[in-house]
């Protein structure tokens, strides 16, 4: 078998958007994807609505913190996908030829109103990230998995 292919999803805090692409793309694609996630200007926490929002679709996101991106410089990653402009603009190199994608994804933890409505927009990101990992996952399902390239 050969080894899994390492992803890494960028945000700016780290705490809604790339979290939940964590979460989800690691349940859709299993153990053929090391999935990570950080942020440029990573938060303290998890957003409490996004973690919700995954409970609801089943997916349990308790092991997960908000990380700093310099965490992982330096290291190798087939796919990079960056989850909003800020952290495209910021997102640091990274070595070898990684696949970059960019999914330009608003900011739920900014919607404001009721909690129902701040929900329903957690819910709606959420319903864009899970199109897009399963598209991304497909993708994936095709390249061929050698590991990173460290060229």
């Amino acid at each position: 078998m050969s080894d899994p292919l390492r992803l890494l999803f960028v945000c700016t805090g780290n705490s809604a958007r790339s979290q939940m692409a964590e979460a989800m793309l690691r349940r859709i694609a299993g153990p053929r994807v090391d999935v990570y996630s950080a942020g440029t200007e990573s938060a303290e926490r998890i957003h409490p609505m996004a973690v919700r929002v995954l409970e609801e679709m089943g997916i349990d996101a308790s092991g997960q913190h908000p990380k700093n991106v310099e965490l992982f410089v330096g290291q190798p990653f087939d796919v990079i996908v960056t989850t909003c402009d800020e952290a495209r603009e910021h997102c640091p190199f990274f070595p070898g030829e990684a696949r970059r994608e960019h999914w330009s994804l608003p900011d739920p933890a900014e919607a404001t109103g009721t909690e129902q409505e701040r929900m329903d927009a957690f819910r709606s990101v959420a319903h864009q990230i899970r199109e897009r990992t399963l598209a991304l996952s497909r993708t994936l399902e095709a390249a061929p998995q050698d590991g990173p390239s460290t060229g």
